[in-house]
C-alpha cells in the first residue's frame, strides 16, 4: 500500500516536541519530507539524528518572519517544493486568572503569547503562500477545543485560539481555490506545553497525575490524550484525501462537543 504522504515535502513549526513531533515522526512514517522551524536546538538535533535526509531543521523564531522565509526556502531549495504548512508552535497561559494577574503582567503576556501564537501563524502562512500556490498546496493550523469553549486556559490563551480560528477561515476564503486551509483542535494533552514567564507567578504547578485526572473529567470519552492521539487528523488533512476539505476544523478532543450538562 503507498504511503498516504508519499513525496509530500511539508514545513512544520514545533516540530521538536510534543504534538509537532509526534506529527513530524508520523508524516515521515507515510512518506513525507519534513523542514521544521523550532527554538529548541537539543530537539532539533535529535530530529536530525532519527531521521537524516527526510527532514530539515531550521533553528528560529515563529515570531521573526525571515526566520519563515529561511526554512521555506530550504524546503524548495532541498526537496524541489512545498506541498503543506503546518502551524503548530504555541505557548500557554497555565490557566491563569485575569482577576489575579496585575496590569503589567496583563500586557506583558498579551504581547508575547499572541505573537507567537497568532502572528507566528500569520507569518508562515505569508512565508509559504507563494511556494504553495504552485502544488495547489494546503495548510493546516493546530488550534484547540480553548478556540471553542471557556476553561481551556486563561484569556490569553483562549482569545489566541479564537484568532487562529478566525485566520484559518478567513485564509480559507481568500485562498481558495488554489489553497486549502484547515485545522486540527486538540483538547487536553499531556504534553509539556510552555506556560510564559510573565505568567508563571500567577500560575500553580501542577503534576502529570493530576492534570491527567483532570483531562478524563472534562470530555465524555475519559481519556487523558496524548500527542500520538492527534496525528491522524493532521495526516488526513495534509494528504490528497481530504481534497473537497477546506476552512474546517477537526475536534480531537473526546467529544467536549456533546460534554452536555454530567
Amino acid at each position: 500500500m503507498m504511503a498516504q504522504l508519499s513525496g509530500k515535502s511539508i514545513y512544520l513549526t514545533g516540530g521538536a516536541s510534543g504534538i509537532g513531533k509526534a506529527v513530524a515522526e508520523e508524516f515521515i512514517q507515510e512518506g513525507a519530507v519534513i523542514t521544521i522551524l523550532d527554538k529548541s536546538v537539543d530537539g532539533l538535533n535529535l530530529l536530525k539524528e532519527q531521521f537524516g535526509e527526510a527532514v530539515q531543521c531550521i533553528e528560529g523564531d515563529v515570531t521573526n518572519y525571515e526566520d519563515h522565509e529561511k526554512a521555506v526556502n530550504k524546503a524548495v531549495e532541498t526537496y524541489g517544493k512545498l506541498d503543506v504548512f503546518v502551524a503548530n508552535a504555541g505557548v500557554f497561559d497555565g490557566f491563569a486568572k485575569f482577576n489575579h494577574v496585575t496590569a503589567e503582567a496583563m500586557s506583558s503576556a498579551y504581547d508575547l503569547l499572541f505573537n507567537i501564537n497568532v502572528k507566528g501563524y500569520f507569518n508562515g502562512a505569508k512565508a509559504s503562500v507563494d511556494e504553495l500556490k504552485k502544488t495547489a498546496g494546503n495548510m493546516i493550523f493546530t488550534v484547540s477545543g480553548s478556540g471553542f469553549y471557556p476553561d481551556g486556559g486563561g484569556v490569553w490563551y483562549t482569545a489566541s485560539k479564537h484568532a487562529q480560528i478566525g485566520l484559518m477561515r478567513q485564509l480559507a476564503f481568500e485562498l481558495a481555490p488554489d489553497i486549502r486551509v484547515n485545522a486540527v483542535a486538540p483538547g487536553g494533552t499531556l504534553t509539556a506545553l510552555n506556560v510564559i514567564p510573565p505568567l508563571q507567578p500567577f500560575v500553580k504547578s501542577v503534576d502529570n497525575e493530576t492534570k491527567a485526572n483532570s483531562i478524563k473529567l472534562r470530555n465524555p470519552l475519559r481519556i487523558a490524550m496524548s500527542s500520538e492521539d492527534h496525528v491522524a487528523a493532521y495526516t488526513l488533512l495534509a494528504s490528497n484525501k481530504s481534497r473537497a476539505i477546506t476552512g474546517e476544523v477537526i475536534s480531537s478532543d473526546g467529544g467536549l462537543g456533546v460534554r452536555g450538562l454530567s
